[in-house]
């Protein structure tokens, strides 16, 4: 995710300013007609491209065009601004960044729920490393510090008996996991789709399935709107919300229909995208794992608070 693929996110930052957002007035009286939303490359944001390709936005009035970013965090100044409407984020930076301060974040529409085998632990083949307890003392890297990637590994190593200030955490690109691993600069990684399945395919022999055991059923990524967007655009949000919904389900009950788009935004080819593991696409999210993601995060010392995730779910939108 930020860099790479899933989650659930998460990665290198782009600029953030620039022009606008849309027109006035739609037939359904929305108070625009014309959004801006910022897309990560990953095959969460394929309902998005999926309504698109449906015709569901034009049938609610709306004209959707998307900007790629990488990090949330990034865009941040386009969305208070104005000039970005929604973005797709993982549930971690929606809290990372509620807990700063630096904008206060509504959840929009959930997306994806962990399933096993779509992010884990990878270790060389000949590695002595065999299992979560074997990390102790070792050198893990992970994509970006003290985010999802870390706080799952986390849940892992405590259940084995490991105290996290135990295991050293690195960040590490995605894309350069591999090569570090080789090279013996981590002993361990941790990898999302598609790399997971590259690195398998490279040798690499998976000795945690993070999104599984302590860690399964967690939310991973949403679409995130301001709190001050939500209430200057309620008409707008409930018919971008309505059409997002539809493709939500579609995501949910036709893998053949993630597998068309994902290619047409990432440059994951189609026969990757075909063959890799999906989390679970859904149209709400689950309140408890949400909570429980929230108190891992505070637990570990990622966010000042512990939240109470119901306050970022809105009653109604529109």
């Amino acid at each position: 995710m930020k860099r790479a693929a899933l989650t659930i996110v998460l990665v290198t930052a782009l600029a953030a300013c620039g022009g606008g957002g849309g027109g006035t007035g739609g037939e359904a009286g929305q108070e625009k007609t014309t959004l801006t939303v910022g897309v990560v490359p990953v095959p969460s944001s394929a309902a998005l491209f999926i309504a698109e390709k449906n015709g569901l936005f034009k049938a609610e009035g709306l004209t959707v065009k998307t900007e790629i970013i990488q990090a949330p965090q990034a865009v941040m100044p386009k969305i208070l601004n104005g000039s970005m409407d929604a973005f797709l984020t993982s549930y971690v930076s929606l809290l990372a960044i509620n807990d700063s301060g630096a904008a206060k974040l509504k959840l929009f529409q959930h997306v994806q729920t962990t399933a096993p085998g779509i992010a884990g632990v990878v270790v060389p083949k000949d590695s002595p490393i065999k299992s979560a307890a074997d990390l102790k003392g070792r050198t893990v890297g992970v994509n970006v510090l003290q985010a999802l990637g870390q706080t799952l590994t986390n849940a892992h190593l405590q259940q084995a008996g490991v105290k996290p200030e135990e295991v050293k955490f690195v960040a590490v690109p995605f894309a350069d996991q591999l090569t570090a691993l080789s090279t013996k600069k981590i002993d361990a990684a941790w990898l999302v789709e598609p790399f997971l399945s590259a690195a398998r395919k490279n040798g690499a022999v998976e000795i945690i399935d993070t999104t599984s055991g302590p860690t399964a059923g967690l939310p991973l990524d949403a679409w995130g709107v301001s709190e001050d967007w939500l209430a200057k655009n309620p008409k707008t949000a409930a018919a971008f919300q309505r059409a997002l919904a539809k493709a939500q389900q579609i995501a949910a009950t036709d893998r053949a229909a993630v597998d068309a788009v994902v290619p047409t935004y990432t440059q994951i080819p189609a026969e990757v995208a075909a063959a890799m593991k999906l989390g679970q696409f859904s149209t709400e999210v689950d309140k408890v794992g949400f909570q429980k993601l929230a108190d891992l995060l505070h637990g570990y010392g990622y966010l000042k608070a512990r939240p109470d995730v119901t306050t970022l779910i809105p009653d109604r939108i529109g």
